[in-house]
């Protein structure tokens, strides 16, 4: 049976199953799910994401670029993928061509996709507030004008909550007007336009705190994926709810050694141990994404026991001290987002040590990452042994003692960080 190589990412499909259900929960009936696979779904791995919701009933996707459209479209995903960024005008026949949405990010870029020979489909940003990108909301004859060019399919229009996150009165406040500001660009359309839009407004943080502002369909993000930026934001908002992380970031020890009291470990020399230690070098470094602001302060389990990141983190390695842990051998497995042996780390508390939030975080993985899909036995795309690309096990998954669940999933492996399906 195939082994995971230096350092791997475990996406449990089975999870993101559960999260898309803890959602249809939150938001009202009808309410459809967009979901944001930007940024590789988040270092998740845009392809089998979209796959597995695709397969769960959801028909809409969003993306940041026309890249990360294309590749899904080559993939296979179907419905509507919306790009939420900048398409510079000479990509413009790539939109066409691939069958994507295209944000009209203000009034200029709406009379430059007007010029484009050829049908596009488009769907509006409205800025409510944030002043990223959009027309402003109290422009309504702006929107009337985009509605009016011939050769623009108007799919929808949306916003953007700027402070859905945050807990102060006024943060509250400037939500709620940011729900009022998006209800009178709707308002202000002529009726003829209104019929079949899509609308949109809420992302992560609006579904939990604010559902009653949620219209036509909602674009989860990292909650989608079982996270949200910080510890104290996943402590605070998402009680009485059920969301499960869906990453695990592993990697193997290759050697371990004593260090004597006064020896110095790593570039610099910046850890010195004041005692004899036990030294773990592991297989996983910045280039593999983790943060170099964790030397001398990130942790991992090894065996269930939580060990200190000490020294520099350096490309390809890092130093953990397992003195404490008994046993350690090369080869053995260092958890650092995930279970073992009954005790977790979560991506928030690693980014929160890291001075960072855990969308750049997990959005930052290494490519060069073996990635490993569990999925359902039942789920033939991802454990039908005829499917040739990519490089894959089947059978019972070794994730731990810890995650029972996972003995019902089957297990593939993808080395180099490549794509199920699309190699």
């Amino acid at each position: 049976m195939e082994k995971t190589c230096r350092a791997w990412k475990e996406i449990n499909l089975e999870n993101l199953r559960h999260n898309v259900s803890e959602l249809r929960k939150l938001l009202p009936r009808g309410c459809m799910l967009m979901p944001a696979v930007k940024a590789d779904a988040y270092g998740h791995g845009a392809v089998p994401v979209a796959r597995k919701l695709q397969r769960l009933g959801v028909r809409d996707f969003c993306v940041a670029s026309l890249g990360e459209g294309i590749r899904l479209r080559r993939a296979g995903i179907r419905g509507q993928i919306l790009i939420l960024g900048y398409t510079p005008a000479e990509c413009l026949g790539d939109v066409f061509r691939y069958h994507l949405t295209q944000t009209v990010v203000d009034e200029a870029y709406a009379r430059e996709l007007a010029s484009f020979p050829g049908r596009l489909w488009v769907q509006a940003a409205a800025d409510t507030g944030m002043h990223r990108l959009g027309i402003s909301w109290d422009r309504p004859e702006a929107f009337a004008d985009l509605c009016g060019y011939q050769n623009l399919e108007i799919k929808g229009i949306f916003s953007h909550l700027c402070v859905s996150d945050g807990d102060s009165e006024e943060e509250r406040l400037f939500t709620e007007e940011q729900g009022r500001r998006y209800r009178r660009v709707l308002d202000n359309l002529p009726e003829i336009y209104r019929a079949g839009l899509q609308t949109h407004l809420l992302g992560s943080y609006g579904i939990l705190r604010y559902p009653e502002l949620a219209f036509g369909g909602a674009r989860p993000g990292i909650i989608l994926y079982g996270v949200l930026s910080t510890g104290r934001d996943a402590d605070k908002y998402t009680k009485g709810t059920d969301f499960r992380p869906v990453l695990s970031l592993k990697a193997r020890i290759a050697c371990v050694r004593d260090v004597e009291a006064g020896e110095g470990v790593g570039y610099g020399l910046a850890y010195r141990a004041a005692e004899k230690r036990r030294i773990a070098v592991v297989s996983i470094g910045y280039a593999d994404g983790i943060p170099r602001a964790l030397s001398g302060k990130g942790h991992a389990l090894v065996k269930g026991v939580r060990t200190p990141v000490v020294g520099r983190i350096c490309m390809d390695q890092l130093f953990l001290d397992v003195t404490c842990v008994s046993g350690v051998r090369p080869g053995d497995e260092a958890v650092f987002i995930g279970e073992s042996m009954g005790r977790r780390i979560r991506a928030e508390e690693m980014a929160d040590e890291a001075g960072t939030i855990a969308n750049e975080l997990l959005s930052r993985l290494g490519k060069r990452l073996d990635m490993v899909i569990l999925a359902e036995k039942e789920d033939s795309v991802y454990n039908n042994p005829s499917t040739k690309r990519g490089r894959y096990q089947d059978g019972p998954g070794k994730v731990g003692t810890a995650d029972s669940a996972v003995s019902n999933l089957r297990v593939r492996i993808y080395q180099n960080g490549r794509d199920p399906v699309s190699g």
